[in-house]
């Protein structure tokens, strides 16, 4: 039988890795696995699971029953949960695990960058900052910044984020990649004085840091979470596709 990898997605690093796979090695069986966060997320190539797996024992016995014989996890940089479930489902299911993760940003000169580890600790820093925030921390844990009474705050996300929001909140539905022209028309337009974004890494939502550089603007930058200890690692699709060549196509 042809192996069978799966992939934990919702980047578009798996995207990516999946389509190398069906262009470069179509004899590999390939799911892609989304958690179902996304209402229309785009056809992949090969197999797809949507929603989750029960935890590390629902995962372990899906992977089992499936003949996995290879699991990379190409989800989201702040996916914690996620990475440590997979990881401890591969070491009890008995097979070889990696983690596809896209290198975080830097600052570059001109950056005025402040570091946080959380986003309630974002939060936190605001009234220091500025007045008018553009928070561009995905829909997920808004709530961090419900109780903010006296700033204005301009949330950009792909979908509808849940309640509870900042009482003065407007919405910007946009999925990226945004150009720095683009960026720069939207923080002059909207008067943003403080930017706010989780270290994700990557070129699709980049330019916003750039445009922040260019008007000395302050930006709060959530850090990521470590990864698990023994984590194997690689930055990109390359780095995946190599990993998986040297177990199964020697």
């Amino acid at each position: 039988m042809p192996p069978h990898l799966l992939i934990l997605g919702g980047t578009t690093e798996a995207r990516e890795l999946a389509a190398a796979f069906a262009a470069h090695h179509p004899a590999v069986r390939v799911t892609t696995s989304l958690a179902g966060r996304v209402t229309h997320p785009g056809p992949l190539p090969g197999d797809t699971h949507t929603g989750g797996f029960g935890g590390p024992a629902g995962l372990s016995g899906w992977l089992r029953a499936h003949r996995v014989d290879a699991l990379i996890d190409a989800t989201h940089p702040f996916a914690r949960k996620i990475t440590t479930n997979a990881l401890q489902a591969a070491r009890d299911a008995d097979l070889p695990a990696l983690v596809l993760r896209r290198p975080g940003w830097r600052p570059s000169p001109g950056d005025d960058w402040h570091p946080v580890p959380s986003l309630p600790a974002a939060a936190e820093a605001l009234p220091a900052l500025g007045h008018r925030v553009f928070l561009t921390t995905g829909r997920l844990g808004l709530s961090a910044f419900a109780a903010i009474e006296d700033l204005h705050f301009l949330v950009r996300s792909v979908e509808p984020p849940a309640p509870p929001l900042p009482p003065h909140t407007e919405l910007l539905l946009a999925r990226g990649p945004f150009t720095l022209a683009e960026e720069l028309d939207l923080l002059r337009a909207h008067r943003v004085d403080v930017l706010v974004t989780k270290d994700s890494g990557g070129t699709a939502t980049a330019p916003k840091l750039t445009a922040a550089r260019r008007l000395g603007l302050p930006v709060v930058v959530v850090e990521r979470p470590p990864l698990p200890e023994g984590a194997v690692t690689v930055p990109d699709v390359r780095g995946a596709l190599d990993w998986f060549r040297a177990l199964h196509m020697s």
